[in-house]
């Protein structure tokens, strides 16, 4: 491959180095192993306090590394700022410097394990939304009993209008379709009933506007019961919602891992039964683990955004690093403009 084409495939990422638990040790380790897993399929600008960031670069030998380049910003929204107060006061904050890269057209996309409140508004004021969506949405991937599917909006937006659900349905079956490879994703509305009337005056509106839209598969309103079975791909509700049902599952794999840990140590027979059981438990931990996805993306905002777990370790930032090229490499905020651009031309009669 020409020097040329090989510049023309690589992808430029936005890294906030001073986002997460872990920062910056645990941020840099992932860009290192990205470097050592994709080669020069990524060109990493890591956003953060230069002299902090230079010096962990240095600890894992990547520092002087041409596929890297150090942006320096000398503020940090901390996890405890209020977003909105923090995005407004602290405007050379590593997250906002991320963002203007891109915005800047320096950068192809950003990842963040900071502050979640504070990456949604940075993005939505600094790359602005893309034509016709009105609202940012996370799209949590979280298992399920056949694989895995999306929940949206997981906590970006939590006052919703029915069009809102309209567009997480429309950008969440794309992002399934690209990204997940779901062929024809099933959609549903979270729902305190399948029935038809079920639901409040939100949903009950959204399910009107969401069967009326051609480009959609949707199934109607879904339950609870039918997350985690395989009934459904895409889940649609607003953010208060959704933020409640991924922090709820988040807790209940680890405390059913807990559990299961605890029952099979209290007899020697199942004991045994657990050292023959290894690989399962194994392949378990992997299905419901955060870092093997890397992250969230923040749909509906220019630009590409996947917004990591405040504990993200290397891994995790690898993966979320590794998400940021594959939403920019299928073309998914290209797909999400058209497919919106048709339903509002079918709606206005156009």
């Amino acid at each position: 491959m020409s020097n040329r084409s090989s510049q023309e495939s690589t992808i430029t990422v936005a890294v906030d180095a001073m986002g997460g638990d872990y920062a910056p040790s645990s941020i840099v380790d992932g860009v290192g192993l990205c470097l050592d897993a994709h080669g020069d399929a990524f060109r990493i600008l890591i956003v953060g306090d230069k002299e902090k960031v230079e010096m962990e670069l240095r600890r894992i030998g990547k520092f002087g590394d041409p596929r890297i380049e150090v942006v320096h910003a000398s503020q940090v929204v901390e996890m405890d700022d209020h977003p909105v107060s923090a995005v407004r006061s602290k405007r050379d904050s590593s997250i906002n410097v991320a963002m203007n890269l891109v915005r800047e057209g320096r950068a192809r996309g950003v990842f963040s394990a900071g502050n979640t409140g504070a990456t949604v508004v940075s993005a939505y004021f600094r790359l602005s939304m893309l034509p016709g969506i009105e609202r940012p949405g996370i799209a949590a991937v979280l298992p399920s009993e056949t694989g895995a599917f999306l929940l949206l909006d997981a906590g970006a937006s939590v006052d919703c209008a029915p069009i809102n659900l309209l567009h997480y349905g429309i950008m969440g079956s794309i992002y399934s379709k690209s990204i997940m490879h779901k062929e024809n994703p099933r959609v549903g509305v979270m729902c305190n009933g399948t029935e038809e009337g079920k639901g409040n005056k939100l949903t009950q509106a959204a399910v009107k506007l969401l069967a009326e839209a051609k480009m959609i598969n949707f199934i109607g309103n879904v339950e609870g019961h039918d997350l985690f079975s395989g009934n459904v791909d895409v889940v649609l509700c607003d953010g208060f919602v959704g933020n409640v049902i991924l922090k709820s599952a988040e807790q209940l794999a680890k405390s059913m891992g807990k559990m299961i840990k605890q029952s099979l140590m209290s007899k020697l027979t199942w004991k045994l039964g657990a050292l023959i059981s290894k690989g399962a438990f194994k392949d378990f931990r992997k299905r419901t683990d955060y870092s093997e996805v890397g992250g969230a993306p923040l749909l509906g905002v220019k630009g590409v955004v996947i917004i990591g777990h405040g504990i993200s370790d290397g891994k995790a930032v690898m993966n979320g690093i590794r998400a940021v090229g594959e939403a920019v490499k299928l073309r998914v905020n290209k797909t999400i403009e058209e497919q919106v651009k048709e339903y509002e031309t079918r709606h206005n009669g156009g």
